[in-house]
């Protein structure tokens, strides 16, 4: 069994400059980039996730109550749905889109090039016989935690890393570790 790192949505709209900027979101990018350009992080795996949003109904508002609608972001076909340039050059060995037509907040929600059909995630662990992953990214209280919760709920021992995460609300992040300890996920 092998151990893999999730990055969740290390985008251009969850970073300083985006359309739904996060603050800290340009210094994990460059934390992540880091961590990952000496072997791997010593990960057998690298996985991303990544907003993919074609139309995702309420999910998108002009008066968005920033809990389960917000500003459009991650628009197929724009900038804002790239990676962040500090990831560039990572080799994912796959990237799971989510919420083409939905709001998608885990990266279990996703498959393999965002269409129905493709592999998801959990069968993609699976596959690798992968028992523990690591979890990172954007934002700690909202796709971070959905992930982390999925992973565990899946039966995969789950560790977030905290010090490569970034949060929308950081008042939100006492409960989210609740949530996580309760869980039996790992804190790092």
């Amino acid at each position: 069994m092998f151990s893999t790192l999730i990055v969740v949505d290390v985008q251009q709209d969850f970073c300083e400059g985006g359309s739904l900027g996060v603050a800290g979101g340009n210094d994990v990018a460059a934390r992540i980039a880091e961590l990952l350009a000496d072997d791997r992080g010593g990960y057998a795996n690298v996985l991303a996730s990544r907003d993919h949003h074609i139309d995702p109904g309420a999910h998108f508002s002009d008066q968005p109550d920033f809990v389960d609608s917000w500003p459009p972001h991650c628009v197929v076909g724009t900038p804002g749905q790239d990676f962040h340039p500090a990831l560039a050059d990572v080799e994912f060995d796959a990237v799971f889109d989510k919420g083409s037509y939905s709001a998608a907040y885990s990266a279990f929600e996703g498959t393999v090039g965002g269409h129905e059909g493709g592999e998801n995630l959990v069968d993609w662990l699976l596959r690798h016989r992968v028992s523990h992953v690591d979890v990172v990214g954007i934002a700690t209280d909202h796709c971070v935690r959905a992930t982390a919760l999925d992973a565990t709920s899946e039966g995969f021992t789950t560790t977030v890393r905290m010090d490569l995460t970034a949060a929308v609300d950081p008042a939100r992040v006492p409960a989210v570790l609740q949530e996580f300890e309760a869980a039996g996920i790992r804190v790092r």
